[in-house]
């Protein structure tokens, strides 16, 4: 078992907090998964208009992207600065739908991970190939082309999401998944190789959670649709902690 603690992040996209999520732990955080946990890192990742409710309520956040640049011109965006001053500990940098939806480049990317590092946030930086890009044998050209524009040197999270798995309801193999983690640990400089956490995402659900969780490279889940589902989120978790106890 590695000695780098397992992280679960629940991705809630553009939809509201599930309910129960900001209900009282009351003691018990295995009554409510969202909760911070003992064993495993937990955080949650909001909308901007629901940041305060998490925060308020006790949770590990994160924002799902901030701006590099602290104020400006820059209509409809929230700057790092702005997602510290809210609470966040945590930060999204080039998830893929960003990256198709609104053109974000390697190079903004980066800057995103440099500039939420600068404000003491913890960038969770996003990577991952198409399907068309795996069918033509491109998948580890693409994610070294994406990692090599990146603070690698810094105390930042990897999260390996396979573009073809996201919402799809289809899933990279245990070995697949574990493969490519290993790979991106080999391009990591050596000092780093055994502290940077790698995550996996790409349509994580409570069935395959244990196997997946279980790869020796693969050190937690970038959660979307099941994240939603308390119950479901909830034995996302519960496959952690019985792996981390193992």
């Amino acid at each position: 078992m590695s000695s780098r603690r397992l992280l679960l992040a629940a991705n809630w996209k553009m939809n509201p907090p599930p309910a129960s999520a900001l209900q009282a732990a009351m003691g018990d955080h295995s009554a409510n998964p969202y909760h911070p946990h003992s064993d495993i890192d937990v955080v949650v990742f909001p909308t901007f208009l629901d940041l305060h409710k998490t925060v308020a309520a006790g949770l590990v956040s994160g924002g799902q992207y901030g701006r590099p640049e602290n104020a400006g011109a820059y209509s409809g965006d929230i700057s790092m600065a702005m997602l510290k001053t809210a609470g966040c500990r945590y930060v999204l940098c080039g998830h893929s739908e960003r990256r198709e939806n609104h053109n974000e480049s390697d190079a903004d990317v980066a800057a995103q991970a440099v500039a939420g590092l600068e404000q003491k946030i913890h960038p969770i930086i996003c990577i991952g190939e198409t399907l068309e890009e795996r069918d033509k044998g491109h998948a580890e050209s693409v994610v070294k082309k994406q990692l090599n524009a990146l603070p690698l040197e810094s105390d930042i999270t990897i999260a390996y999401e396979p573009v073809w798995a996201i919402g799809t309801g289809k899933t990279a193999s245990a070995a697949q998944a574990q493969g490519m983690h290993a790979f991106i640990r080999s391009l990591l400089p050596k000092d780093r190789q055994e502290k940077t956490r790698i995550l996996y995402g790409g349509s994580v659900k409570a069935d395959n959670a244990e196997e997946l969780l279980s790869q020796p490279d693969i050190d937690g889940a970038l959660i979307g649709g099941a994240s939603l589902r308390p119950e479901e989120f909830g034995e996302i978790v519960k496959a952690g902690e019985k792996i981390t106890q193992k």
